[in-house]
């Protein structure tokens, strides 16, 4: 009798469960394999004469990614992309780190402190760095003022100015991974290889650093993706003199109207950051392994 009533209501959980997540797979259908779907087939299409697109297959839109010009706005992406995740490593790293070795209320004040800018629109924050790297701006006057230059510097619209934008957008990803992955480290281990006759730069390097990579290698991902692809910091700190593959997709869009090629730019942009996460987890697959070994 109790064996019956257990499978009446495992039968019942069962349909319950199965009903709970038919609308995460409508979800997921309409508002993501949709449109992907959408994007992979207009990247095959034709472009029209005027408006819209030709229902005729063609790879030249594929072809077309291949001139030097689109191929060294990839390049260039590409640059930027390493030169922020490294200048964002060297920043959030130490930042997360020590931050995970805080008492609990400054951990607080400090986890407030990252996550006050984020309360404010990105534009906007972005315009507060325009004040600063404009000619005769607040950059300027400090540096003249104390004597480091003798004239203004033109750093707005430049290759740094985007680069400092960057990083300033991604560096918490980065201090957040980096300190849920110190937060959990076992202190101990430490610990006992400075007892074993470790240096503290030993220590750091064979215990800290293999234990937070995880939290490294998820910031890392957290930051490389987004830098291929936020135009909108091009656009306002680096002017025209910076074009990223998001500027150039933006670019399609709206003032060539090439909708199809704007696609087939999307979907190789999409394989190149699918390509980095399956190089994260291989890696951090990889890293699971060793412990388990």
């Amino acid at each position: 009798m109790r064996n019956v009533k257990a499978k009446h209501k495992r039968k019942k959980y069962d349909g319950l469960s199965v009903f709970s997540v038919i609308p995460l797979y409508a979800f997921t259908l309409l508002f993501v394999a949709g449109p992907l779907i959408y994007l992979v087939i207009l990247s095959f299409l034709r472009r029209g004469e005027v408006w819209g697109v030709i229902d005729q297959f063609t790879f030249r839109n594929y072809a077309d990614i291949t001139v030097p010009i689109y191929l060294k706005t990839f390049v260039e992406s590409f640059k930027l992309a390493i030169t922020s995740t490294l200048l964002v490593m060297v920043i959030g790293y130490p930042f997360g780190y020590f931050m995970a070795k805080l008492s609990a209320a400054w951990r607080k004040r400090m986890m407030l402190f990252i996550m006050i800018p984020f309360w404010v629109s990105s534009l906007i924050r972005l315009y507060g760095w325009i004040i600063i790297f404009r000619a005769n701006g607040v950059l300027d006057q400090l540096l003249m003022g104390v004597g480091i230059t003798n004239e203004p510097l033109k750093l707005l619209y430049s290759y740094p100015a985007v680069v400092v934008g960057m990083v300033y957008a991604l560096v918490p990803f980065m201090i957040f991974s980096v300190y849920s992955s110190a937060e959990k480290l076992d202190w101990s281990l430490v610990e006992a290889s400075r007892d074993l006759g470790a240096t503290r730069w030993q220590a750091f390097l064979t215990i800290t650093v293999k234990m937070t990579m995880p939290g490294l290698l998820s910031g890392v991902v957290l930051t490389f993706i987004p830098s291929m692809g936020l135009f909108f910091i091009a656009d306002i700190l680096g002017g025209n003199k910076v074009v990223l593959v998001g500027n150039l997709i933006q670019e399609q869009l709206m003032k060539a109207h090439n909708w199809p090629f704007a696609a087939a730019l999307s979907v190789v942009l999409m394989i190149l950051t699918s390509l980095m996460i399956g190089l994260y987890r291989r890696i951090t697959h990889v890293k699971d392994l060793e412990g388990l070994v």
